[in-house]
């Protein structure tokens, strides 16, 4: 039996503590409110951008999965959950002298830079100069130099139950599909997060870098096409793909949005033994459509 603290239990955390459990661990759930965690999830009330709540981590660790989410889409929100709560968490296992024999770092796809339907995977340049790539690379540069084994897991676009903004956005008629070249988005469903954290954690000898996507790296028209036919309604409309600018990183701005165009590999994942449950969005959302009718 493992001793494993998942920091900034969230969504995929829960998930992810509810299989651990299962198959015989102890796992502690850090957050700031933790009393809507499941029951099997031992919680840890703490703030992870508060140094003085860190000081009564569950001893003798085996693992700890960070796994927190920015608050917002701010600069200051992504250094409060991507660095400060990374520098914070390390420095309260070295001064209890915890001795982890692994770290898991929930990253993003988000921190490359290609827009062009380029592949991407493992070895390709992480350069993306937005505010989110960069606090979250630091994260990832702060647990690889630590004491301890550490490894990062960039994740695509997570949905699953809860995370249906593409399906609503259809429903609702709000859903454009983006003219001229394939804008590629790249996903994997919420069960498939945590079970890559799970098989990750089991694996004897991990790499150090993970992408964790489908295998469908998918035009985004394409999947809006295909959510509205098993919907039953018209094809959403098109949209002119607008001018990219400098300087306007926020999730709402389309010429931002289109800056994600790229093909993620799963090929370093695949080849350590995982298997998906969901291999393709249509596998995903078909499941969410028929679970919601």
């Amino acid at each position: 039996m493992a001793r494993i603290l998942i920091a900034g239990c969230g969504d995929v955390g829960a998930t992810l503590g509810l299989a651990l459990n299962a198959a015989g661990h102890a796992v502690w759930g850090l957050k700031r409110h933790p009393a809507d965690l499941p029951s099997g999830i031992e919680p840890l009330a703490a703030d992870l951008t508060d140094p003085a709540t860190l000081n009564a981590l569950p001893p003798d660790l085996d693992a700890v999965v960070y796994s927190a989410a920015a608050a917002g889409f701010s600069e200051v929100a992504y250094e409060a959950a991507y660095v400060s709560g990374v520098r914070n968490l390390l420095a309260a296992l070295k001064q209890a002298g915890q001795h982890p024999q692994r770290l898991l770092f929930t990253s993003s796809t988000s921190v490359y830079a290609q827009h062009q339907g380029e592949w991407v995977d493992e070895d390709s340049p992480a350069e993306a100069e937005g505010f989110s790539g960069r606090c979250i690379r630091q994260g990832e540069q702060l647990l690889w130099h630590s004491a301890w084994p550490a490894v990062a897991i960039r994740f695509g676009g997570i949905y699953g139950p809860g995370r249906t903004r593409l399906i609503d956005s259809v429903r609702e008629g709000s859903a454009v599909r983006p003219d001229g070249p394939p804008l590629y988005t790249n996903r994997i469903h919420r069960d498939d997060c945590a079970r890559v954290l799970e098989h990750l954690l089991n694996l004897p000898e991990p790499e150090r870098l993970y992408l964790a996507v489908d295998d469908d790296p998918a035009p985004l028209a394409e999947v809006l096409i295909w959510l509205a036919e098993r919907l039953g309604l018209p094809e959403p409309l098109l949209a002119t793909q607008p001018v990219i600018k400098p300087g306007a990183e926020t999730r709402s701005n389309p010429a931002f949005r289109m800056r994600a165009s790229k093909r993620c590999s799963n090929a370093r994942l695949r080849a350590s033994g995982f298997s998906f449950r969901y291999p393709g969005y249509r596998d995903g959302y078909g499941v969410l459509l028929t679970a919601n009718r």
